[in-house]
């Protein structure tokens, strides 16, 4: 659904000057006439400097004038001003900001009290109200209801719920900036005023406060649009946790154009405001199976009449860790889990069917598949042995993330933009974890890199891991995460031209 366009330059209609000579009330003396008319022009023309002066130019405040900053005036009636980046449609080139004035404004701008609350407050209201995969409404009605304050153009639907939003020249480079919607399916435990209404649900994943950033770097680089050399796309994704948002945005179009892209996620082990990333492997592809082995039902007091699925899961359950320990060289990280197994609860039957699942996890692609082949083979030949037949569902169209790889350049990016704004102290090198994100489906189309966000305080409990009940976060790095955000965009489009 497309925004709608901004009002139109007001260009009130200049005063005729022999308009004003053929009014009755001067002088009809020749002379007079001449005097009157040159002391009419004085007057008029002190008139609108005194206007000018006093009103600010229509709300403006001087100094705004004195940065070069240009500014479109809405409709008369309303005297609402904006700093935009045209006049009369064509793109007015601003000289360009030193480092330190740069980062005083983009810092200005997310650290003013006003800009603080309102983002804490966007959070609050999604926190409040959780919903799942593909069921984010009222979250995405609370994003466009806030770009349409912003005057942000957008377009939805994309995947079902999400949506993508534009800021800039409409034109190349373009540069995307990602966040996810949805919660989980959590009761929460923490007792605070902004708990959430909806009973077994909760984002203890810090979604709420992904969106609440991205709409905070939104309103930044609305304010900053003048300086963009391109265009800046804000994705809000739904379906993360479950049900492939990502891969889903981009089948519908969500990359288009696009050359990069971020994103950032909160993260309980560092502290508040503190920046992390690396560059190369730093998420695990993440793959989700389950078996069902069956056999022909038999009787307990005669087990050489029956064929047994339990021990033919038995066995195919101690053959899938040998996978690791000894197919996987010890340098290359992967995981193999048996989660759940499932039978009859009769204890005098063997059962037809055993249901076995659980999850594989590597950081390199070649790993990644290789562990989803050989799962399968090793359930399915297991289970021949002791004369069972078996099936193996990967959900490969629902729960199966590549491994999330930064790209260099884009990695060195988010350092240097994060160093530069908040200074050294302020960023880390993390080390790699075997979590899955499906922002990888992004990284492999175009290039891409995933950084963290600290939000670990003890003082207020902030110290609980993502998808815990217990789990919240230190708001004081919400202004933070949306000023990084809306650096890295910047500063890209920058670089790019």
């Amino acid at each position: 659904m497309p925004h709608k366009e901004g009002s139109r330059l007001f260009n009130p209609r200049p005063l005729s000057y022999c308009s004003v000579l053929r009014r009755p009330l001067l002088l009809r003396h020749p002379m007079a006439c001449q005097l009157g008319s040159e002391v009419l022009v004085l007057l008029l023309l002190l008139l609108m400097l005194v206007l000018t002066c006093r009103t600010g130019a229509g709300g403006l405040d001087v100094n705004q004038f004195l940065r070069g900053e240009v500014f479109e005036v809405s409709h008369p009636a309303t005297t609402t001003v904006r700093p935009v980046g045209e006049a009369n449609g064509s793109r007015i080139s601003l000289p360009r900001t030193g480092e330190e004035e740069w980062k005083e404004e983009i810092l200005r701008l997310a650290r003013r009290p006003e800009a603080v609350q309102w983002v804490k407050g966007i959070r609050r209201r999604i926190h409040e109200n959780p919903e799942l995969a593909y069921e984010e409404v009222e979250t995405g009605r609370l994003i466009m209801e806030e770009l349409d304050e912003m005057e942000v153009a957008y377009r939805f639907p994309f995947a079902k719920s999400g949506i993508v939003a534009t800021i800039g020249t409409g034109g190349a480079p373009v540069v995307a900036l990602r966040a996810d919607m949805d919660a989980l399916p959590i009761q929460e435990a923490v007792e605070w005023k902004f708990k959430s209404k909806r009973p077994g649900k909760m984002h203890a994943c810090g979604h709420d406060a992904h969106v609440a950033m991205l709409l905070g770097a939104a309103k930044i680089l609305k304010a900053r649009e003048h300086h963009l050399k391109g265009t800046v796309k804000l994705l809000f994704q739904p379906a993360e946790e479950a049900g492939n948002g990502a891969k889903r945005m981009i089948e519908d179009g969500a990359l288009k154009d696009v050359e990069a892209i971020f994103a950032v996620h909160v993260s309980h082990e560092y502290p508040t405001s503190v920046i992390g990333s690396k560059a190369g492997p730093l998420l695990a592809g993440c793959g989700f199976f389950k078996a069902e082995i069956k056999s022909t039902l038999g009787s307990s007091s005669n087990p050489r009449h029956s064929v047994d699925p339990i021990l033919a899961a038995s066995a195919a359950i101690i053959s899938l860790q040998n996978i690791v320990s000894r197919e996987a060289s010890p340098l290359d990280s992967q995981v193999v889990t048996v989660a759940t197994v499932t039978g009859r609860n009769n204890l005098n039957m063997v059962p037809n069917s055993i249901i076995l699942g659980g999850t594989f996890r590597a950081f390199l692609n070649a790993s990644f598949h290789k562990l989803r082949q050989r799962i399968e083979e090793v359930i399915v030949m297991q289970s021949s042995v002791y004369r069972c037949s078996a099936s193996v569902d990967f959900f490969e169209n629902e729960r199966f993330y590549p491994p999330m790889v930064n790209d260099n350049k884009m990695y060195e990016h988010v350092k240097n933009t994060a160093i530069s704004l908040l200074g050294s102290k302020s960023y880390r090198v993390v080390h790699p974890v075997m979590g899955a994100e499906d922002f990888s489906f992004y990284s492999e189309i175009v290039p891409a890199a995933f950084f963290y966000i600290g939000i670990r305080n003890e003082t207020l409990g902030s110290i609980h891991t993502g998808h815990s009940p217990y789990f919240m976060i230190d708001e004081d790095a919400l202004p933070v995460g949306a000023a990084v955000h809306a650096s890295i965009a910047e500063r890209y489009l920058a670089e790019a031209v």
